[in-house]
């Protein structure tokens, strides 16, 4: 796998974590998003405030925090731990260059303000096991995960 030597292009997402759905916004608000998980009516998918052209590496952020919030939400459940009301996972992907080449790069950071370091980086590493976004780039980019607990 190779490193990035100039990014090109980002994409950012902010998504947090809810009962009645998850919701992914943009990080300079051009993307709203609120999400379902599958088979669950509510709350409908809604793309509200979209730019005329996003960039694909934002749609695949949101797309991807999405699924890692969803995961985040099974591995709390597996592991019996009770998510703040204000957890969030924002995820940066850079598509970049090196040399003639082309690449994808992904920053991932679990917010869940209260837990301890110890019991988010499992969640997040938990999450990441779980969530089939992960899966699909695992070995193919650079990804590195992070955790927020203040």
């Amino acid at each position: 796998m190779s490193k990035i030597e100039k990014v090109l292009a980002s994409g950012k997402t902010h998504t947090t974590h809810s009962s009645t759905g998850n919701t992914s916004r943009g990080h300079n608000g051009s993307l709203d998003i609120e999400l379902s998980s599958p088979g669950s009516s509510t709350p409908a998918h809604v793309f509200s405030g979209v730019q005329p052209h996003p960039k694909a590496e934002q749609l695949f952020a949101g797309a991807w925090s999405a699924c890692y919030i969803a995961a985040v939400g099974l591995a709390a459940q597996q592991l019996k731990v009770t998510l703040p009301a204000d957890t969030a996972v924002d995820i940066k992907v850079d598509l970049g260059q090196t040399g003639a080449e082309y690449f994808l790069q992904a920053r991932l950071t679990l917010s869940v303000p209260g837990l301890s370091n110890e019991v988010a980086t499992e969640l997040a590493h938990k999450a990441d096991a779980i969530c089939p976004y992960s899966k699909a780039t695992r070995g193919n980019i650079d990804v590195a995960i992070n955790v927020i607990t203040a």
